[in-house]
């Protein structure tokens, strides 16, 4: 959408203008709002609804950790923190990537921050100037695209395509986009929405080609423990040096099942870490201590790894489930899912998402995002969150498989 500049978003105060509209500047307009929240809100307060369209686990956070934030709160550690977050915790992450990874990760590198999309933001915040050019793998969770735009940058979008029913990224047309005139890549694997991961590969040498003309690389690496089939999702942290313009962005929402508890971190070259500590102070200051507290509890080997082992082991039989049961209609096109926790599918002649995701909603109470959310790449798709017993799922299914008998359509 483009939105006409008007004296204010030119830089003139309102005294010299004479308009004293209150609105913020103009680019504000251009941000999309969250298609999802508007499926979501259209079902606040409604019995028998089976919600699929939020990316969390349906079990709260393990007691472990929070009974270690509980005993934080209980000793009175309620006041503020370091500005990169607690020693003891940027030590617990440095030796967590370290064993994870197979390369010592030093703590100066790393920066607690107030939820992984915090981390996102002051990518953007420490990297963007207006008019800058960023290269974005999509499509992709609404929040990665929009951050950018936020901040008056301009966004190359590069689609991914189905490909022998998996998800695939045209490294050429990548590459293409990747000019010696683009400030960042922005990449995420496993994807949100649609599971695709990046073969280890591929990522080095989409790597090699932005350390060459100096971009910068921006990972979204919140699904990284959340694979089939491999332990973890290929990662740039190994081969990168310190000293490699490289941000790797993570959180502790998914695989620790945190989502509410707004924690993250990002690994960067020590120089940025020391400016950074300036734009943190200037957005949240600090993460809260006892949630801090909770953090160190998950990295703990002896609980926190047999957490993430027995979520994965749950998300697989989940997906495989949720893929069999979908597949069952010979309407439904329904690609692999490497990674994540979302099965990213179509039905034939339904074209239009938000008009089948509300219709969803309306006829069996059935909550799902439409693809549409995820950038146009997403148009006519549906993602569906398996983070769910099988109990669920299969309600899921069921309630899916009578609105299509009562809505014949052909593939």
């Amino acid at each position: 959408m483009n939105v006409p500049a008007t004296p204010l978003s030119r830089g003139l105060s309102a005294a010299q203008t004479g308009d004293f509209t209150p609105l913020p500047r103009a680019e504000i307009s251009t941000i999309a709002t969250s298609r999802i929240r508007e499926i979501a809100n259209a079902a606040m307060g409604r019995d028998n609804v089976a919600a699929f369209w939020f990316g969390e686990s349906d079990r709260p956070t393990p007691g472990f950790i929070r009974d270690a934030a509980m005993a934080s709160l209980g000793r009175g550690e309620t006041f503020y923190s370091h500005n990169l977050g607690l020693p003891a915790l940027r030590e617990k992450i440095a030796g967590y990537l370290a064993t994870r990874h197979g390369s010592p990760i030093d703590a100066d590198r790393i920066a607690v921050t107030g939820s992984g999309v915090s981390a996102l933001m002051l990518s953007a915040q420490m990297l963007v100037s207006p008019g800058d050019r960023v290269v974005i793998v999509t499509p992709v969770w609404p929040n990665v695209t929009e951050i950018p735009k936020i901040l008056g940058a301009e966004v190359v979008r590069v689609p991914l395509s189905v490909v022998d029913g998996r998800w695939r990224l045209d490294t050429d047309r990548l590459r293409a986009a990747l000019t010696p005139q683009t400030r960042a890549l922005w990449l995420g694997s496993p994807n949100n929405p649609t599971g695709w991961t990046i073969p280890r590969d591929e990522l080095s040498a989409v790597f090699e080609h932005c350390r060459k003309l100096g971009i910068w690389v921006v990972t979204d690496d919140v699904y990284e423990r959340l694979t089939y089939g491999d332990d973890a999702a290929p990662s740039l942290l190994p081969v990168a040096t310190p000293e490699d313009r490289l941000i790797s962005v993570n959180s502790f929402s998914k695989a620790w099942s945190m989502t509410g508890w707004r924690i993250g971190w990002m690994v960067a070259p020590p120089p940025f870490i020391t400016e950074l500590t300036k734009v943190i102070e200037y957005n949240t200051s600090c993460v809260p201590v006892f949630v801090q507290a909770g953090a160190i509890a998950a990295l703990d080997k002896r609980d926190g790894e047999p957490t993430v082992a027995e979520l994965r082991a749950r998300l697989g039989q989940s997906r495989d489930l949720l893929l069999k049961g979908l597949r069952r209609h010979a309407a439904i096109e329904a690609p692999e899912a490497d990674g994540a926790m979302y099965a990213f599918f179509r039905i034939g002649g339904r074209n239009d998402d938000m008009a089948l995701a509300h219709a969803l909603l309306e006829e069996v109470g059935l909550g799902l995002a439409p693809g549409s959310a995820f950038g146009p790449e997403g148009e006519g798709w549906l993602r569906w969150c398996f983070a769910a017993s099988p109990e669920k799922i299969e309600d899921g299914l069921d309630r899916l498989a009578r609105f299509l008998e009562h809505n014949k359509t052909t593939k």
